[in-house]
């Protein structure tokens, strides 16, 4: 067995049996299971119980008011402000809603007053406000004489469809394909950051302990100090791959499992917002279903996956190298390090924000050309445009440059690694390690 291969197999078994790598391994789905309880907990929450409010129409001319979740109306029945208030401090009441007479039907600003010395929670507050303007239209619809069925036909909804002027149509777009679109470049942009910069820094600390503990003086008198470097990035990445394997796996396990042994519905786990809400059409929710599934089927998943390995492999190794030669600088304080490690994650949170920024608005616009054929930001950028089916020489030159760049990277990496790994209290600059990249021999 070649001592690449010895040292990738010590790195990975190394880690893979530590207790903070299994503890994390295990705690990640478990982490999922209470947050699916928490939601489920807050979704039936019902904050500071139910509200009782008088309601004293000035005016005389709403109709009832109809209960709701978490707030209840009565009707003053002639009683004046002065004994609802006293109904109030008496405890039978929990506040009194005075609503003064619609005089003027042209002011469409309308303020009510609410009486009670407690103190009214935002979400009761907004309960009350839509109530009222719901009663308030009302009356002014009866009042005009206005049919309310008639004036629904005045709202519109306009969406736009793209079709295509040359071709056979096959690959006319749809109202949807922007936002599919988007969710499925935004989450492979997400996890590439994640899992470059999560995994690169594994390696710096991988090879800071080494140097912190002297271990690596005794390993360099057997191993050349690039195989080394190859060792410890291959072995990090396998460990990380092991570890999205497992969360994959157990977090799949947990959201399947959890909601049969508890018994809990899934209609139940939704926002208070969305149980709020007014009925929505099955029939709609249903053919909005079928479209947005009927985009992603036509995405190219083959090569989006092809993308998304080849990308995560080539930042992986561009920045794993770039913290594995910071690594091999750093000395015992952490704090002198961090110059060194700025120009290392600066790129990568760039691409990140350029993507969030620019990209969300116009994936084809030319600073996102531009982010990802740029080999410091393609493994993030190219990524998020490969959902949206960029020219096909632009990913090609994407490719090659990340690839090239990869393999410059570990070759200059492994030149500062192998000055760096053996030199002990000093204080290293940027120009030192540019002086190391350079060192012949």
């Amino acid at each position: 067995m070649s001592k690449l291969s010895l040292i990738i197999r010590r790195e990975y078994l190394t880690r893979v049996r530590k207790k903070s790598f299994i503890l994390g391994t295990l705690l990640a789905p478990v982490g999922l299971l209470v947050y699916m309880l928490v939601i489920f907990g807050l979704s039936s929450y019902q904050g500071s119980g139910e509200l009782k409010v008088a309601v004293l129409d000035e005016g005389n001319s709403l109709t009832a008011f109809p209960d709701e979740k978490g707030v209840r109306y009565v009707m003053s029945g002639g009683r004046s402000l002065e004994q609802l208030k006293q109904a109030v401090l008496d405890k039978e009441v929990d506040g009194v809603l005075r609503i003064p007479k619609v005089t003027n039907f042209q002011n469409k600003d309308l303020t009510v007053f609410y009486y009670s010395d407690e103190k009214l929670a935002p979400e009761k507050s907004n309960q009350i406000e839509d109530r009222v303007v719901a009663k308030i239209k009302e009356f002014k619809m009866d009042s005009l004489k206005l049919n309310a069925e008639q004036l629904k036909l005045l709202d519109s909804k306009v969406s736009i469809d793209p079709e295509s002027i040359t071709g056979d149509g096959k690959d006319d777009q749809s109202k949807y394909t922007a936002g599919v679109g988007l969710a499925v470049g935004g989450i492979m942009t997400f996890l590439l950051f994640f899992m470059v910069l999560m995994y690169g820094q594994m390696v710096m600390r991988s090879v800071m302990e080494e140097k912190t503990n002297r271990i690596v003086e005794v390993m360099m008198s057997s191993v050349k100090p690039f195989d080394l470097m190859m060792g410890k990035i291959i072995g990090a990445g396998l460990v990380g791959l092991t570890q999205v394997v497992a969360w994959v796996v157990l977090s799949g396990a947990v959201s399947i499992l959890v909601p049969l042994v508890m018994g809990i519905d899934a209609s139940q786990m939704q926002t208070p917002m969305a149980a709020g809400a007014e009925s929505i059409d099955p029939e709609l929710v249903q053919d909005t279903s079928f479209r947005i599934m009927s985009e992603l089927s036509r995405q190219n998943w083959p090569l989006l996956i092809f993308a998304f390995i080849v990308f995560f492999l080539g930042g992986y190794f561009i920045y794993s190298s770039m913290f594995a030669a910071v690594g091999s600088a750093m000395g015992d304080d952490l704090g002198e390090g961090q110059s060194l490690t700025l120009p290392a994650t600066i790129p990568l949170i760039l691409a990140f924000y350029i993507v969030s920024m620019a990209g969300w608005r116009n994936p084809d616009s030319s600073l996102m050309v531009f982010a990802s054929i740029f080999p410091l930001f393609s493994p993030i950028a190219m990524p998020f445009r490969m959902a949206f089916n960029p020219p096909w020489w632009q990913v090609v030159l994407s490719l090659a440059l990340v690839i090239g760049t990869a393999i410059l990277f570990v070759w200059l990496a492994g030149r500062i690694y192998r000055v760096g790994i053996l030199l002990y209290g000093k204080k290293i600059t940027l120009k030192e390690l540019w002086k190391w990249m350079l060192y012949k021999g």
